[in-house]
């Protein structure tokens, strides 16, 4: 497999049929597929040597993009979600009894972000679902920051790389459990 950029248009359609993109994000390139794929789901973590266990993170433009994947919230979560979206913070919140385990990493909650960075947004938009987030990197080693990187290491394993400025976070999204309110990854 040979990886080449391309543009949005073309990144959604290889996501729409089962692909695994890597694309800018707001603090390193994340690697997504399609979340109802339980193939793209399953390569994607053999990809990134991960254990399922771990669940993975669902990426939207708006929040109906994750109402599949997720329970209606209630108001104090609502709220949570008001104050952080669009944005760099990623909220655990109660996923729906459907959503696929290699999603949920087997738990009842899933990780979930309504992103404002413009790539992801109009890659989230294109394809007219979330996608899956996950750092592109294999587990246990740096995420990858720039295209070059993310072709010299994971080229062969992915289809495309979508090109853009990464959003200026020096490391990853925060990540809080939205019931708690505990803060997972600061």
């Amino acid at each position: 497999m040979s990886t080449n950029h391309c543009n949005i248009e073309t990144a959604a359609a290889i996501v729409k049929d089962g692909g695994i993109v890597a694309y800018p994000t707001e603090a390193v390139y994340g690697l997504g597929c399609d979340p109802t794929n339980p193939l793209a789901l399953q390569r994607l973590i053999d990809l990134k040597k991960r254990a399922s266990d771990k669940g993975l993170i669902l990426i939207a433009s708006n929040q109906s993009q994750l109402s599949s994947f997720i329970r209606a919230p209630n108001d104090s979560i609502q709220a949570l979600m008001n104050e952080h979206w669009p944005g760099p913070v990623t909220l655990v919140v109660e996923s729906k009894p459907t959503t696929n385990p290699l999603l949920t990493g087997g738990r009842t909650t899933l990780a979930v972000r309504v992103s404002d960075h413009h790539v992801v947004r109009a890659l989230c938009d294109a394809c007219g679902h979330a996608l899956v987030s996950t750092s592109a990197n294999i587990s246990g080693q740096s995420a990858l920051r720039t295209s070059t990187d993310v072709i010299s290491k994971l080229g062969k394993e992915i289809e495309a790389v979508l090109e853009g400025e990464l959003g200026g976070l020096a490391k990853p999204t925060m990540i809080i459990e939205a019931s708690s309110g505990k803060i997972l990854r600061s």
